[in-house]
């Protein structure tokens, strides 16, 4: 008796494309969970990041991936998170100041907002070359290089951290899920500073 032959069917790239988009969102999720921590940030979006490579190059990977990819990121990266968090403390400073009438605060605070812009850049870049291993310290040297010489690239995460800060202001749980569409997108212009 011939056995009928069974031919593996191929995703059309409408349905290929539309699961990305939703493994960003489920990834969204994944990071918000880790970044529970508080300085545990750098690690949660280089685990997305990575999990969402390997989707995109059709790797297998899951939820058990993304922890150890947490865990090996958070080793160091929680050190990453502690200098953010003084970082924005120092902004919020500038702000303050800014805002208190001191001369020369508009300035300060006008380049201290900058200068946070620039770090949540070059921290998601890193975030998004990130593998078991690497030394934060030197993929941030790296990406902050990437953030200055490709602006049209750090514009794009920019408009991704803009897109997170409006779903916060209009629906604050629709934040949560549009974290992966960052972490996709900051993957997305490393690749594309890649390939050029």
């Amino acid at each position: 008796m011939a056995q009928a032959r069974v031919k593996a069917r191929k995703e059309s790239a409408f349905a290929e494309r539309f699961g990305v988009f939703a493994e960003c969102l489920l990834t969204g999720v994944w990071i918000a969970l880790a970044c529970l921590g508080i300085v545990t940030y750098p690690a949660a979006f280089a685990a997305g990041a990575r999990h969402l490579r390997r989707r995109t190059t059709h790797r297998a990977g899951g939820w058990r991936e993304f922890v150890a990819d947490f865990r090996a990121a958070g080793r160091t990266g929680w050190a990453v998170g502690l200098a953010g968090w003084a970082v924005a403390g120092t902004v919020w400073v500038d702000v303050l100041a800014a805002r208190a009438g001191l001369p020369g605060g508009p300035l300060v605070g006008a380049v201290g907002l900058f200068a946070l812009i620039g770090s949540a850049v070059a921290l998601l870049r890193a975030a998004a070359v990130w593998t078991p291993g690497a030394s934060w310290r030197g993929l941030l040297a790296e990406a902050g290089r990437r953030t200055v010489l490709d602006p049209a690239g750090s514009f794009l995460i920019v408009c991704g951290l803009a897109v997170v800060a409006l779903s916060a202001l209009f629906l604050a749980p629709l934040a949560v899920p549009v974290l992966g569409a960052v972490a996709a997108a900051a993957l997305a212009v490393e690749e594309r500073h890649r390939r050029r």
